[in-house]
């Protein structure tokens, strides 16, 4: 069994249910929800001009392989709406990405875990740390709690009351 990490967002229409209904799709088809973190909301990252994000961290356990789990999810995105285009940082009702899978690192054209921007981006770490502080990032030797520490993103990340 395989353990995976993801980040999950969106900042186009009703981005709580979309983040519901990734869920209730990651669980029916790639495996059981063991965690997921809180709710928190963040103005966008890279391209500022549009509307603000709401992200949530999982883990997961899955018989899946990374490249067949890449492959499931953007099948999920794309079920819930996502238009992916070459431009990055754009609107979009549901992303997904791989932040961490088993303590393996991948660096393949289509895949890179982990993720390259973990440690630079708080809505990333904020939720990460709340439900898996003492994970070890298998690159930088640093426990997730630490890099959430040493992070110098000045984005505000707000819980979603």
């Amino acid at each position: 069994m395989n353990t995976a990490y993801l980040l999950l967002g969106g900042n186009i229409g009703n981005k709580s249910e979309s983040l519901k209904q990734a869920i209730n799709l990651i669980a029916e088809r790639l495996g059981f929800i063991a965690k997921t973190s809180s709710i928190y909301i963040t103005a966008a990252w890279g391209n500022e001009n549009q509307p603000e994000f709401y992200n949530q961290a999982i883990e997961i356990k899955t018989e899946r392989s990374s490249t067949e789990l890449l492959k499931t999810i953007l099948e999920i995105e794309e079920s819930l709406g996502r238009n992916r285009s070459n431009d990055k940082w754009q609107e979009r009702t549901i992303d997904i990405d791989i932040l961490f899978f088993n303590d393996e690192i991948i660096d393949l054209k289509e895949l890179k875990i982990p993720h390259p921007f973990i440690q630079v981006r708080k809505f990333v770490l904020i939720p990460l740390n709340e439900i898996a502080k003492e994970l070890i990032h298998p690159v930088l030797m640093k426990t997730i709690a630490r890099l959430l520490e040493e992070c110098e993103d000045k984005l505000e990340v707000k819980l979603k009351t």
